[in-house]
């Protein structure tokens, strides 16, 4: 892409975000969903469950630029200065399923975020389908307020006392897993990020100037990418064309499942898929601790 097109995209961007500053009248969520998103309802058997014994777990807010969004935080009760761990949401926002991600990790000693990055444009978690979350508030979400939003929670975390930056990972799935690689990109202080069925290629927009592939030669932090040979949307040839994007002797590694569709993580779908899900994430946590995020 050259310089001039780049910089008349971010510009585009930019104008595009001032202008949905300006004329929303202020956030549309200021406190997280509870339960699980209505789309996904009725939950699967297989759920799994965390308890809060030993924690300190529930919604905080995070300053952004331009207000506060609501965000779900988990840590153990005891200590300070913890690694970090963003989790960043599938479509269907901060529900249940992604709270429950979070109390996982701070039973493993970690403080773990997972700041509602779809504050400003909608509540997802009262509409009834994909599509209608996709049409209705996903695509109206830029990709420069969703990193700069995750900025403000690792601010929160550092100003809190709570986290230690220093010690930065981030993980998410499906929608979140896309935002993994593009974050990983973007903030030179992280030290290395796992994601999940992320989609990895597009049409570059105004919201969405950039898709991992077109990052893959300059990740700052190394990605693990953990996929599905029968995930339906996210075909195995733009996997391998990112296999082949990634930087010459890069850390970054792409596990493929056979016989996995998309979403085998999700413990509270049909999807889900348990030896898979545990095998990834056993590598998420051998690739936090690889890379200094433990």
């Amino acid at each position: 892409m050259a310089m001039a097109d780049h910089d008349q995209r971010l510009e585009q961007q930019s104008k595009a975000i001032s202008q949905a500053t300006f004329t929303r009248r202020g956030f549309v969520m200021a406190t997280l969903a509870a339960g699980f998103a209505l789309a996904v309802r009725p939950v699967s058997a297989d759920t799994l469950t965390t308890d809060q014994t030993g924690l300190t777990a529930g919604e905080i807010r995070i300053q952004t630029t331009d207000g506060h969004i609501p965000a779900y935080r988990a840590r153990p009760k005891q200590g300070t200065a913890l690694a970090v761990v963003l989790v960043v949401q599938e479509i269907f926002g901060v529900h249940e399923h992604i709270k429950d991600i979070c109390r996982r990790f701070a039973k493993l000693g970690y403080l773990a975020i997972a700041p509602e990055l779809y504050a400003r444009q909608g509540d997802v978690s009262t509409l009834s389908d994909s599509q209608e979350i996709v049409a209705k508030v996903v695509s109206h979400v830029p990709d420069m307020q969703v990193l700069d939003d995750l900025d403000a929670a690792v601010a929160w975390a550092k100003e809190s006392g709570e986290g230690n930056v220093e010690k930065l990972g981030i993980t998410g799935f499906c929608w979140g897993g896309r935002i993994v690689w593009l974050y990983a990109a973007h903030n030179p202080k992280l030290k290395a990020g796992v994601a999940w069925y992320g989609r990895l290629t597009g049409k570059p927009s105004t919201l969405q100037p950039t898709h991992p592939i077109d990052v893959a030669s300059s990740l700052k932090a190394p990605v693990l990418g953990l996929y599905g040979a029968e995930d339906r949307g996210i075909p195995l040839d733009t996997v391998e064309q990112m296999r082949q994007a990634l930087a010459a002797g890069s850390p970054s590694q792409i596990v493929v499942y056979p016989n996995t569709p998309h979403g085998f993580h999700a413990d509270y779908r049909p999807s889900y898929r348990k030896e898979q899900a545990e095998d990834g994430w056993k590598k998420l946590l051998d690739w936090f601790k690889q890379y200094g995020v433990a």
